[in-house]
């Protein structure tokens, strides 16, 4: 499995933890990484693809707001314990606000309505579609 490039402890910023925040699919992922720990990359419910998916996990990593890590085929992600040590509170505070926010649903419709759009749209000629 490929390890991935985790930030040191001081190259955690204020500014990068925010801006990853700052989109819905990624607050929901943390929010659910701090209502239950770890779990399984593929145990979101994200209503995004995976390579959407992937790339908002990328982008909480780079952060420095979660870790990921390999047992065999499969992959792990968790809040890293070093953001509470860069940024006391931060996490918390936002989480509490986010939770009134309706914000970390709207990726979902928003897919929901594509897919939808998608569907009723005629085939374009492609093979096994």
């Amino acid at each position: 499995m490929r390890q991935y490039r985790h930030p040191k402890e001081d190259e955690i910023t204020l500014t990068k933890v925010l801006a990853a925040l700052s989109d819905p699919v990624r607050l929901s992922i943390v929010s659910a990484l701090a209502r239950n720990g770890e779990r399984g990359w593929s145990g979101f419910d994200a209503c995004v693809s995976n390579s959407t998916l992937s790339h908002h996990m990328k982008v909480l990593r780079e952060a420095g707001v979660i870790t990921s890590r390999g047992d065999g085929t499969r992959c792990y992600v968790s809040l890293r314990p070093e953001l509470e040590h860069a940024l006391p509170g931060l996490l918390k505070s936002i989480l509490t606000f986010a939770h009134g926010d309706d914000a970390p649903c709207s990726p979902c419709a928003t897919t929901a309505g594509t897919q939808a759009v998608r569907a009723s749209l005629p085939s374009r000629g492609r093979v096994g579609r």
